[in-house]
């Protein structure tokens, strides 16, 4: 029996518009990102893929809040976060400095790319099992700003590319590994937004908005880093409670 091609119920339910504009605006954030970075406009890159950062924090929270979720948005974003987070910050951070570094700056460039589209694989397979309050792995958008954000705060201090290239490796390729790791790292998917909180939140939130305006490029790369190693402080401290449960097992 011939199927029709196109699905009539999908047809129907159409897309959701609102979400899917937000999922849209970080694919070219992500696009312009890789287009600045072959333009030798790295500042403007790396500026770029922090927007595509914000925009990709919106559309899941705008889907949940509206309730237009849905299974060709969750598709499409993990297709643009893997744009915007998994080819344009390996192509910025290469074009940057790696390619300084000949065989190996194309190596990490590598490393990075793949330890992006593996976590991006084992988040969505992973996603009704796994406990929401925390992602395995570092999350490929904090990856992105990470290597990002030793761009823009390099630039900004005029550091040039060949000179930081050895740092970029390491880093890029810290980053690459620990997005397939199995270290925890708070997800912030428990913070209830339509419930109060003290007035001493909200002034902290304000504060926290002073102090990133304040110097932008080394305070966000600064929290990334500290988010980064984040999973790592709290993998010791699993680790040190297995060997006291199995100390009072024995």
């Amino acid at each position: 029996m011939h199927r029709p091609l196109f699905n009539p119920e999908l047809r129907r339910r159409g897309i959701y518009l609102l979400p899917n504009l937000f999922t849209t605006a970080a694919l070219f954030s992500g696009f312009f990102a890789i287009v600045q970075a072959m333009n030798g406009h790295f500042e403007a890159a790396a500026v770029a893929i922090f927007v595509a950062i914000i925009f990709d924090g919106l559309d899941g929270r705008v889907a949940r809040l509206t309730r237009t979720q849905s299974a060709f948005g969750a598709e499409y974003d993990s297709l643009s976060d893997m744009v915007s987070f998994g080819a344009a910050p390996a192509l910025v951070i290469y074009e940057w400095a790696l390619k300084d570094l000949n065989k190996l700056g194309w190596i990490a460039a590598f490393i990075y790319c793949v330890g992006a589209a593996l976590r991006l694989a084992r988040f969505n397979t992973t996603l009704e099992v796994a406990d929401k309050r925390f992602f395995q792995g570092l999350p490929s958008p904090a990856a992105a700003a990470l290597v990002a954000g030793l761009v823009w705060v390099m630039i900004d201090n005029d550091v040039s590319g060949f000179e930081a290239r050895w740092y970029a490796c390491a880093l890029t390729i810290f980053a690459g590994v620990t997005m397939v790791t199995s270290l925890r790292y708070y997800s912030g998917k428990d913070i209830n937004l339509k419930k109060s909180v003290p007035f001493m939140v909200v002034v902290g939130v304000a504060l926290f908005f002073a102090v990133v305006s304040s110097y932008p490029p080394g305070v966000l790369f600064i929290l990334f880093l500290a988010y980064a190693l984040s999973g790592y402080v709290i993998g010791i401290h699993d680790w040190r409670d297995r060997r006291k449960r199995l100390a009072r097992s024995e």
